[in-house]
Parts: C-alpha cells; structure tokens; sequence
C-alpha cells in the first residue's frame, strides 16, 4: 500500500476539520469567506475541495454519510445473531446521528443535495433492515409471520425520520427516533420473548 500524498492527507484533515464544523453548527448560513475563516485557511484551499459552496456542502455531507455507514458496519462485521445485528445496527446509526447538531440536521433538510444523500443513506438502511430480519426468520428469532411486513414498516419509519416527519410531530432528534425504532422493531419480531429494555 503506497503512503498517502501529503496533498492529499492535508485535504483530508481539512475534510474532517470541515465535518466537524458543519456537524457542530451547520452549513447553511455560512459562507466561504466564514469557512477559511473558521478553518484558518484560504478560500484556494477551500476550492481544492470542491469548486463551489454547494458542492463543498455535498462533499462534507457525503463524507459524514460514508464514514459513519463503514463505522456500523464494522460495528456488526462479526454479529451473527440477528437480534443483535438489529440491536447493534440501529444503536449504531443512532450514535452516529447523535454526533449531529440540529443545526445541520436542519441544513441536510433544507437544501436538496444535502438531503439526497441522506435520504440515499436511509434508504441503504432500510435494505439493510430487512435483510437482518430476513436473516432473522432464518435462524429462527424472529417470528415468520409478518415478518415481511414489519420490515416495510421499518422502512417506511427511516423514511419518516430522515424527512424529517418524526422529528416534526414529536420534537424528538433523528437519534432518539432510531433508537426507539430499535425497540420497537424488536418488539414486533422475537419470538416469544419480552421487548429489549
């Protein structure tokens, strides 16, 4: 494996340095200018990321998306059992969201490249669900009947957190929601066992 160019690992801490920024305060109201300020760089440098504001957005926001999808998959890389795989999965996305302020959740929804991707997210998500209930019903954990159905279920639930619906009605953050979407979703497919505290 070659060593990573010193270009190329400065535009990566910059990268992370620019995740951490938006997660803590957002994207939306902040400018380039802003950006170089808070980073302590110039705007070229900013350009060497991406060629507009927009597009640096997107860049940010994807980055946080592909890194904290890896960082749950490893979380259940070596889980067979599929209520722990749902257990370890939802509490991992739900930590993962928990990093974000509601500032950016805020930004993600309001403008729409930002929100394509996390709607992508959420729909890997959701394919993800119902394979480990798939799964489930295979080793015998989960109940076989309407399996198929809690499982479009669930799906239709991360559609209703990641656009923003759950967090309208109850006030509660996108965090909160998967976290409680973990037991619920529990609790509708064990077989004949109580729902996860």
């Amino acid at each position: 494996m070659q060593p990573t160019p010193p270009r190329t690992r400065r535009q990566q801490a910059l990268l992370a340095d620019l995740e951490r920024l938006f997660l803590a305060e957002g994207f939306v109201g902040l400018t380039l200018d802003d950006l170089a300020a808070k980073l302590r760089c110039s705007k070229s440098t900013l350009y060497a990321l991406a060629p507009s504001k927009e597009q640096l957005a997107v860049k940010v926001v994807a980055h946080f998306f592909k890194g904290a999808a890896e960082r749950i998959e490893r979380r259940i890389e070596h889980i067979a059992d599929a209520r722990e795989v749902v257990e370890t999965y939802l509490a991992g996305v739900a930590d993962e969201l928990g990093k974000t302020s509601a500032a950016f959740m805020a930004d993600v929804s309001a403008f729409e490249p930002a929100r394509a991707v996390y709607e992508l997210n959420s729909q890997v998500a959701a394919r993800r669900l119902r394979s480990f209930i798939a799964d489930g019903v295979e080793q015998g954990v989960f109940r076989q009947a309407r399996a198929d159905v809690i499982a479009e279920l669930a799906a239709l639930l991360i559609e209703a957190i990641q656009t923003g619906v759950v967090r309208a009605r109850t006030g509660v953050r996108d965090a909160d929601a998967f976290a409680a979407l973990a037991q619920l979703l529990l609790g509708g497919v064990l077989r004949g066992e109580a729902a996860p505290g």
